[in-house]
């Protein structure tokens, strides 16, 4: 009897798991009854968003969008399964009566079910507003309202109806599973040196567990929010067996490079979805921990204690999936520079998955679900375009208002896939025009960075996947003898429009040198070439069908006396 409750237990979580859509990997109940569950998904850069509405009646349904909470103004749909069918539109509301259908109907029907009590509704629509009967989403907290019946006559609905106020393009939950503690990884009592620029380095083992966990939310725990810029948390490799505290890259802390978290400046807590969690403890092995922290000190204050870090929620009750993070882009390696005075100069890092089956045994395709994009002060957007049998298919994720004052993990909208074999081109520009000097790629807030740490599943032993141009071709392509020539041509060239297209278009023609690392710092490097980047338009306005029967729209519409308030 045992054996087969544990059998039955086993098959309802794999169920449960196989109903995962990760299309829609959010997910609220809109009601205190937990009878109106909505999930969504949605893709900024196509410009759509993804919903299914699930609720506990055979009857008619509403769902929308309320500037103040309540009807006037309202954008809604309204949808069923009928004794002739299903029924489904796009509507508006100028107060407490019926809502009027859309002559545009902007709201597209993907599927709409009733069974054992539940009708489930799933349509999509656009981010941005088609006409002006529909409220565009943001990305601050809006409004969203539902109401539903318990048959297919769209009356008044009493008190089958609510208000619930969410950020549906920036969500993050906030969940509380069983048998859930936390523990914190910081400094302690570090004083921060008067430096425009210091990174501190510190390795040391987190808490061991006999039986795996799963981190699901991270949060800053930040002692000085003036100073501290960022926060990474690399696993080191078996090879580095004692703790160490000191300036980061003076030491063994160069050997502990795969990254498992991330925190920037202006960004709060993260979340992991609900199928997976960050592994800790068990067969994951006894690992140190490299925590760096970011320093950006432009006054030289002194006297300073610091004790930020990172704070890591767990739980035993495991997630379907062992999440990681891998860092693509472009190396921060010396030998890159970006000239003054440019307007719009554009750097390119390449991460190719072909390469990664030759760094790992067992590896796997990447579910990506969140990223962060990073960059210093120069910065002005990053995108990470998608590439597949040589065509470019998606951005796997994009900033166009990148701001070095706000940085955090951003969830993609819906969990994307990276084959092995597909290219990931991660692109920055700059803005130089205020500065006279060369602009090298390194560490200091006045150095550049062009990075994105992408967060996936299944975790892979991977540290990283990125490129650097080939500084030899380079230099042949500029005209330069050797490294030194090529300095001085650099340093002593005249900076203008046409000098830094002439760079640019050189950078992004010659070949590039891609590297993979695993976790154990083994890794290989390849030639490759830079793919073409393009901005992929927005999907235009979605165009849904309105009811399938006329007579149907005509006959809610003649019950418009009996509604009284949605």
């Amino acid at each position: 009897m045992v054996t087969l409750s544990l059998v039955l237990l086993l098959l309802s979580v794999q169920w449960s798991w196989a109903q995962e859509d990760p299309l829609l990997p959010f997910s609220e109940y809109l009601d205190p009854e937990l009878k109106v569950r909505l999930k969504w998904g949605f893709d900024e850069i196509q410009g759509t968003i993804l919903f299914q509405l699930t609720v506990s009646t055979s009857g008619w349904v509403g769902f929308g969008f309320s500037p103040k909470g309540g009807m006037t103004g309202a954008d809604m749909v309204i949808g069923g399964v009928g004794p002739k069918g299903s029924y489904f539109t796009d509507r508006h509301a100028g107060g407490n009566s019926m809502p009027v259908v859309d002559e545009q109907q902007n709201y597209k029907l993907l599927s709409l079910t009733e069974s054992n009590g539940k009708t489930v509704m799933k349509f999509q629509r656009s981010i941005s507003s088609c006409d002006d009967k529909d409220l565009p989403i943001t990305d601050l907290p809006m409004k969203l309202i539902y109401a539903y019946g318990q048959t297919d006559d769209i009356t008044y609905h009493s008190a089958q109806r609510g208000t619930k106020e969410l950020n549906l393009l920036k969500y993050m939950p906030r969940v509380n599973p069983p048998n859930s503690n936390f523990f914190d990884i910081t400094m302690v009592n570090f004083t921060v040196p008067a430096k425009q620029t210091y990174y501190h380095c510190k390795i040391m083992k987190a808490p061991t567990f006999d039986r795996k966990k799963h981190i699901y939310r991270i949060e800053p725990v930040i002692t000085n929010f003036d100073l501290v810029h960022h926060l990474l948390l690399y696993r080191c490799p078996p090879s580095v067996t004692e703790p160490f505290e000191e300036e980061c890259y003076t030491g063994i802390d160069g050997e502990c490079m795969e990254t498992v978290a991330v925190w920037g400046i202006g960004g709060g807590a993260f979340e992991f979805p609900e199928v997976a969690g960050l592994p800790i403890g068990g067969n994951v092995g006894d690992f140190f921990y490299r925590l760096e922290v970011h320093f950006n000190n432009p006054n030289k204050i002194s006297g300073r204690v610091d004790n930020s870090g990172l704070r890591f929620y767990y739980t035993s009750e495991l997630r379907q999936h062992d999440a990681a993070v891998l860092m693509t882009g472009l190396a921060i390696t010396p030998g890159y520079a970006i000239p003054p005075k440019a307007k719009s100069f554009l750097t390119y890092g390449l991460c190719d998955t072909a390469y990664i089956p030759e760094v790992l045994e067992t590896p796997t395709d990447l579910q990506v679900f969140s990223a962060m994009l990073h960059t210093h002060l120069a910065g002005r957007k990053v995108r990470v375009g998608h590439f597949r049998g040589g065509k470019q298919i998606d951005l796997l994720a994009a900033d166009e208002n990148y701001d070095f004052e706000y940085q955090e993990v951003t969830n993609l909208g819906k969990t994307k896939t990276a084959k092995l074999g597909d290219k990931l081109l991660v692109e920055c520009t700059y803005n130089t025009e205020n500065r006279s000097t060369l602009t090298w790629g390194g560490l200091s807030t006045s150095n550049e960075m062009c990075l994105a740490f992408l967060f996936y599943y299944p975790a892979m032993n991977l540290s990283t996947c990125v490129s650097f141009p080939n500084v030899t071709s380079l230099g042949y392509a500029m005209g330069a003898t050797d490294a030194g020539s090529w300095l001085n041509m650099m340093l002593t060239k005249t900076w203008n429009d046409t000098s830094i297209d002439q760079y640019q278009q050189t950078l992004k023609r010659i070949d590039q040198l891609v590297w993979v690392m695993n976790s154990n710092n083994n890794g290989l490097y390849n030639k490759g070439t830079l793919p073409d980047l393009k901005v992929i338009p927005s999907a235009p306005c979605i165009s849904g069908s309105a009811n399938k029967s006329l007579a149907l729209s005509l006959l809610l519409l003649c019950l418009a006396v009996q509604w009284k308030s949605f």
